[in-house]
């Protein structure tokens, strides 16, 4: 009889069939707050690209979709924005027209900045020469002089308050720098330097106002936490929160400094669980964690695809309770890293590809913000259980798989407790038949320049329908999902 049940089981995995998932819900069960962290902040290229209709474009695209508050983007203070200057004699020239217009253009549309204080103007830098490899190439020396770095924070702090009074420029952050850690910074030594230049302009910004927030470190990989908080602590140097980055495709090494084998996908909230535990540690253990970069895996191009819908639920089922911003990298393709972008879809960053073309990663944001403000707890390693104030369950599910790997469609069976019956359910689906614009794209001649026509009609093609509307058969739905498909359910009671 074994022999034979073992044969069933092989001639099952063979045909790529997976046992059913049955997910228990109790829609009375204990509910605790669920704040929308993964979609109240996002990153975006750096300061001059915001000038741009494009760029505009997406953010207030974005913003209907989400619970868009604060951008984050490089570089507020690069020669291209002009703010710094010398005269013949050496004396420091500043001009925030710019600036203005730069942080004008985020207020308007009801985005307020995360101010990256970024990079050094050439003529205050120790080492003109020292350019970051980017297409924009950001200087990453430090000030040959901290009287007139001092000066340039200050005028600079001062002015943004004047203009748009402390009430709101209070409701910003200010971040000291970006991944300190790596190429982006140039001192000697890099950690040692870093914090000379936070306590500079943590305290120049104090100096302005104790009301403006500023934190750091910034680092890439999880980095100098520890040491920061110490440092801070010791030298009574004002911190408002802690910032660092994490990718899914970071490596285990960089992250955790060990070779354990940790999937891609548990990373980000491996890392952000690493540091939350060391701000606890740390002589300023109430400090807000914002996790200022972050993204899925990349590799296969699999940031054009579903993929990110199922990968960005799973990585929002691990982090809450760790960081009350998690700032994804990027909302937009209107970006410049390594030079404009010859066509969409070459597996960049954002929620739009260029031109203004809603990526599966658009919808899945779209549909993840419809997510209750409370959530009930789950055992389910593939949902996320939640209940809005008019007590309507909203529900997470999917089925992730890695794009190293390939998968098979999964069926769950979802059985509920305190709800009626006969319920209503609406279901919305993203996956490779719903919102899957890289096909789209495909089947239209994958044009290198689509018209502002082609854009519109790739958005037609691909905006998700209406919820299909069902019932519950006793208390029960079955679901089929394909690999990465991400549904959310509805459910009046």
């Amino acid at each position: 009889m074994r022999s034979v049940l073992c044969l069933l089981m092989l001639a099952f995995v063979t045909m790529g069939i997976q046992a059913q998932e049955e997910v228990r819900i109790n829609a009375n069960a204990p509910a605790t707050p669920f704040p929308h962290f993964w979609e109240q902040m996002f990153g975006s290229g750096r300061a001059i690209l915001s000038l741009r209709e494009g760029y505009r474009n997406d953010l207030r695209a974005v913003k209907e979709v989400t619970d868009f508050r604060h951008v984050r983007f490089h570089a507020i203070l690069h020669d291209e924005v002009g703010v710094y200057n010398e005269d013949e004699h050496g004396n420091p020239v500043y001009n925030f027209a710019y600036v203005d217009q730069i942080y004008d253009g985020l207020l308007k549309n009801g985005v307020r900045p995360l101010v990256e204080i970024s990079f050094m103007p050439k003529k205050l830098a120790f080492n003109p020469d020292a350019l970051h490899p980017f297409w924009y190439k950001p200087n990453v020396s430090p000030p040959k002089s901290w009287d007139k770095w001092d000066g340039l924070i200050t005028a600079f702090a001062r002015h943004v308050v004047e203009r748009y009074r402390i009430d709101e420029v209070a409701q910003w952050y200010f971040e000291v720098w970006n991944e300190p850690n790596i190429d982006f910074w140039g001192g000697i030594p890099r950690k040692r330097s870093y914090f000379e230049l936070y306590d500079h302009t943590a305290r120049d910004l104090k100096s302005v106002n104790s009301r403006l927030r500023v934190g750091g470190p910034a680092t890439a990989a999880a980095a100098w936490v520890d040491d920061f908080l110490k440092h801070a602590a010791e030298n009574h140097v004002p911190v408002d929160f802690v910032s660092t980055h994490g990718y899914a495709d970071d490596t285990v090494e960089d992250l955790f400094g060990t070779k354990e084998d940790i999937a891609m996908e548990d990373r980000v909230c491996r890392a952000a669980e690493k540091v939350k535990k060391q701000i606890q540690a740390s002589a300023m253990p109430a400090l807000p964690l914002l996790w200022t970069e972050w993204n899925v895996a990349g590799m296969n191009e699999a940031r054009d695809t579903s993929y990110v819908g199922a990968a960005l639920a799973d990585t929002i089922r691990e982090c809450d309770g760790l960081t009350e911003a998690m700032s994804f990298w990027t909302f937009s393709d209107v970006f410049e890293e390594g030079g404009p972008i010859a066509k969409p879809f070459v597996g960049m960053f954002g929620l739009r590809a260029e031109g203004g073309i809603n990526k599966p990663s658009y919808y899945a944001f779209g549909l993840l913000h419809k997510l209750g403000i409370e959530r009930i707890a789950n055992a389910s390693s593939n949902v996320i259980v939640t209940k809005r104030g008019d007590g309507t369950l909203a529900i997470a599910l999917w089925n992730l798989m890695s794009p190293r790997k390939t998968g098979s469609a999964k069926t769950f069976r979802l059985e509920f407790d305190q709800v009626a019956d006969r319920a209503e359910v609406r279901i919305s689906r993203l996956d490779d038949t719903h919102g899957n614009t890289l096909t789209a794209y495909r089947a239209m001649g994958s044009p290198q320049y689509p018209t502002p026509e082609q854009v519109a009609r790739l958005n037609a093609a691909t905006k998700l329908p209406e919820p299909q509307r069902t019932h519950l058969a006793g208390r029960q739905l079955d679901l089929e999902l394909d690999p990465n498909a991400l549904v959310l359910i509805e459910i009046s009671h």
